[in-house]
């Protein structure tokens, strides 16, 4: 007699990218770890982080691909990008540059890995108003991207973050479920 009621186990690699010092590490550590540090470490090449969570009594492993936005490292993102099933794009609400690489980052994605869900973060909101954020632009953005969606997040106070992966971990849950 076979058991159906054996939970599944889930493998999902969701990579991280963004300019240098949008808070991409900061992020994942304030979900997975729920700490935060005030100094600036820049990431060199690419660092991961592995995250289980359950899921209707599915265990999911989590493997977030944190990879340096820094120039001098483009050469190597190609490899890292492999095997993703899904992406994050952070920029920073204090960063006008960020905002405006938001579509290179989505181009050099999809040009390695085809057609995956991306969930974009506009992060640091603790340092800007409410009313001196843009949505119009960001909103014009995800629509014209097909992005899954759109989350205002702060890795320092935690405001949006845990709503912000849940969003990207769902989808694929709910994607790959009943593959």
């Amino acid at each position: 007699m076979i058991n159906n009621d054996v939970a599944k186990g889930f493998v999902f690699k969701i990579t991280v990218i963004g300019d240098g010092a949008v808070g991409k590490t900061s992020l994942i550590k304030k979900y997975t770890q729920g700490s935060f540090q005030k100094d600036y470490i820049k990431t060199l090449g690419a660092q991961f982080s592995k995250y289980d969570e359950e899921i209707e009594g599915n265990n999911c492993k989590l493997f977030f691909w944190d990879i340096a936005g820094q120039r001098e490292f483009d050469f190597m993102r190609p490899t890292f990008y492999k095997g993703s099933k899904a992406a994050i794009i952070v920029f920073s609400h204090t960063d006008e540059d960020s905002f405006n690489h938001i579509e290179d980052w989505y181009e050099d994605i999809k040009n390695y890995t085809g057609e995956l869900p991306i969930v974009l973060f506009g992060n640091k909101t603790d340092l800007v108003k409410e009313e001196d954020l843009d949505e119009e632009k960001v909103v014009k953005i995800v629509n014209e991207r097909n992005f899954l969606g759109y989350y205002k997040t702060s890795a320092k106070t935690g405001s949006g973050v845990y709503k912000a992966f849940q969003a990207i971990i769902k989808d694929l849950y709910n994607k790959y479920k009943d593959a």
